[in-house]
């Protein structure tokens, strides 16, 4: 065999057994030497003191022998190995804990700088991969962002068009409304009847009211100053449940108004109750002929959090994350605009407020405002 493959194979053994194999020779001829520098030395009959000669050395490579391999060698060599050894494993492995040498069991020789430096590397390694799962998350928010404004834009037209169309429907509104109104304040100085001024007097409110939203179709588009006032919330929500049950659906579902007399919130009336109208027509159309919607509220810190329950079917989870968006419907009857939560989140959006989407446990959605009431 040639001598470079046999180092080589020596080379490949483990250390434990190299460094036995390379003392053992060391000490073995170190022993023979001085037996041989030494027997000379004694008088050819004195063959007592060379046998005690080479006991004295051959106890003497033992102990040499035992003392490097039990002592010197497991102590400064063999515990640094198994400790790097242990401590890459634990690296592979994921265990965070164990993956760095305890500094106060690393020597000062040449291993001790080997175990400094993985220690060193493997923080580094470590703080790099810190940095890499912080960009990777920023990524993957930009990358969501991204995708938002990728459908966003897709609607970017249909909005320019709704744009146009609203001011339209403004312009032409304006007229007939203002001679229905003043038809309908003209009838009720000459008609008699309580029930027939109670419905005048109903037909004038949903008419002043027409008046206010088509001057106001674009409000989900376009932020307008208001003044904000202190507003009865019990009451502004009978409002908004009376104009809501004039469709045919509202005399067959039962409302619950749990919001107590005394809550108040800060806002404008015309803008909260096209928020209420909203959410409560969305919630009209999602529940069957004898189901219930019912709107409770609960104050927290300066905040009135209002909840508008129903017993529906719920929204699909699909549709959760992008309810508020525009054109996103859950009605299938193709009568649904899919705006009609996203105005009520730009009315939010403008009193300051949260508003979010979620299914109740026991069936149903719930849509729930955050306002301010101080």
């Amino acid at each position: 065999m040639p001598v470079r493959l046999r180092l080589r194979r020596f080379g490949d053994l483990k250390v434990r057994l190299k460094l036995m194999v390379l003392h053992n020779i060391f000490f073995l001829l170190l022993s023979l030497a001085v037996y041989f520098a030494v027997a000379p030395l004694f008088d050819e009959r004195a063959g007592e003191a060379r046998s005690a000669l080479f006991a004295a050395l051959a106890v003497i490579y033992l102990l040499a022998v035992a003392a490097l391999e039990w002592v010197i060698l497991p102590l400064y060599v063999y515990r640094p190995l198994r400790l790097m050894l242990s401590a890459d494993e634990a690296a592979r492995s994921g265990d965070r804990e164990s993956e760095f040498i305890d500094q106060a069991l690393i020597p000062g020789d040449e291993i001790g700088q080997i175990m400094r430096s993985r220690n060193e590397t493997l923080k580094q390694l470590r703080r790099h991969e810190s940095e890499l799962e912080e960009l990777n998350r920023h990524l993957r928010e930009k990358n969501e962002l991204l995708e938002t404004a990728k459908r966003n834009i897709a609607d970017q037209d249909r909005l320019v068009s709704l744009g146009m169309l609203s001011a339209g429907i403004a312009h032409e509104l304006n007229t007939p409304l203002a001679v229905l109104q003043g038809s309908i304040e003209k009838l009720i100085e000459t008609v008699d009847g309580e029930p027939s001024q109670e419905r005048l007097a109903r037909m004038l409110r949903v008419t002043e009211r027409l008046r206010r939203m088509s001057a106001g179709l674009l409000d989900f588009a376009r932020v307008r100053r208001f003044e904000p006032e202190q507003i009865a919330l019990h009451s502004l929500i009978e409002e908004s449940w009376s104009l809501v049950a004039l469709e045919e659906k509202g005399g067959r579902v039962q409302f619950l108004n749990r919001v107590a007399e005394s809550q108040t919130v800060v806002g404008n009336p015309d803008r909260l109750i096209q928020l209420f109208v909203n959410l409560l027509r969305n919630a009209l159309h999602a529940v069957e002929s004898g189901g219930y919607i019912a709107v409770s509220a609960q104050a927290e810190q300066g905040w009135l959090l209002v909840a508008v329950d129903d017993n529906g079917p719920g929204i699909p989870v699909n549709l959760v994350p992008d309810i508020f968006e525009a054109f996103v419907t859950t009605r299938l009857d193709a009568r649904g605009t899919g705006l009609g939560l996203t105005v009520a989140e730009g009315i939010v959006h403008q009193h300051g407020g949260t508003i979010s989407a979620s299914n109740r446990e026991g069936g149903g959605a719930r849509l729930e405002v955050r306002l301010p009431h101080e």
